[in-house]
């Protein structure tokens, strides 16, 4: 008998800082509670524009940002993509800065305490 075997993707979610605690909200909904964040800077289509801060403008030339990353099995993918896709955003239309999604495969996973691999170890 041949056993199917899950494929594991690496999802990195670059969201605002506000959306942190909504987007981990969701993911716990989703039941997947083992993530990455990571604090940031940077800057892509919003760049050359002139933010307002109290009534003064300032040049934003990095940006503060939010790495979230996640290890899921890919028949999980599209319903966390579309998860993060949603709740991420800063409106109903969205807003240039909201941020990106990124999926990557994953070869394999080793967790260090038992040195179990692959899938199990997610």
């Amino acid at each position: 008998m041949q056993r199917t075997e899950l494929v594991l993707k690496l999802i990195v979610a670059i969201i605002q800082p506000t959306k942190l605690d909504v987007v981990r909200s969701a993911l716990k909904r989703a039941g997947i509670e083992n993530m990455t964040v990571c604090d940031g800077r940077g800057y892509a289509r919003q760049r050359g524009q002139t933010p307002t801060f109290r009534g003064h403008e300032y040049s934003a030339n990095l940006l503060r940002k939010i790495a979230v990353e996640v290890v899921v099995h890919d028949d999980r993918l599209e319903r966390v993509i579309d998860m993060l896709t949603t709740v991420a955003r800063t409106g109903p239309d969205g807003a240039i800065g909201d941020g990106k999604v990124f999926v990557l495969p994953v070869d394999n996973t080793i967790r260090l305490s038992d040195k179990t691999s692959g899938p199990e170890a997610v």
